[in-house]
């Protein structure tokens, strides 16, 4: 089911929200790799990078749920149809990046639970996430600003304010 010409108030909550998380994520996600590696090397962690080790624990939990959340809302009530169809290029790219951020961020949360709890290889597969969200968001930002700026067809005008 397709929403009016924008996304309900909750759809753009949880989007900021999930947003404002993963950059949490992104700029103080190294302490919890500072606490692993103290860990491994039988020595103390720095109390600043425990406290931050454990805001990504329940913030990457948070992401998740958060994430499972927006997807039952966006399968019971759908999603606008883009404000410009574009070329099918554009449309193809748009559901492609679309899917890879959904994907990331159901996936990242459950290699990070994983490294967390089981280890190796795990890690190394969490960190993988980090330079693949960099680039999505640099893509979804680029592209959310050619909508506004080239295009104009309110694109992201339509992130900020409800269907009503």
């Amino acid at each position: 089911m397709k929403t009016g010409s924008g996304y309900s108030t909750y759809q753009i909550t949880l989007h900021w929200l999930i947003a404002v998380l993963v950059l949490f994520q992104l700029f103080f996600g190294e302490s919890m790799t500072a606490v692993v590696d103290a860990i491994e090397n039988g020595q103390p962690a720095a109390a600043s990078d425990q406290a931050l080790g454990s805001a990504h624990y329940w913030a990457g939990l948070t992401i998740l749920a958060l994430v499972l959340v927006r997807l039952v809302l966006r399968l019971a009530s759908g999603a606008p149809a883009p404000a410009n169809w574009g070329p099918r290029w554009m449309q193809i790219a748009a559901h492609v990046s679309h899917g890879l951020f959904y994907v990331l961020l159901l996936a990242t949360p459950a290699a990070g639970l994983l490294a967390f709890y089981v280890g190796d290889p795990w890690g190394e597969i969490h960190s993988l996430a980090k330079p693949a969200f960099v680039v999505l968001i640099a893509v979804h930002v680029l592209a959310a600003l050619y909508h506004q700026f080239w295009l104009k067809d309110g694109t992201l005008k339509r992130m900020f304010s409800s269907a009503g």
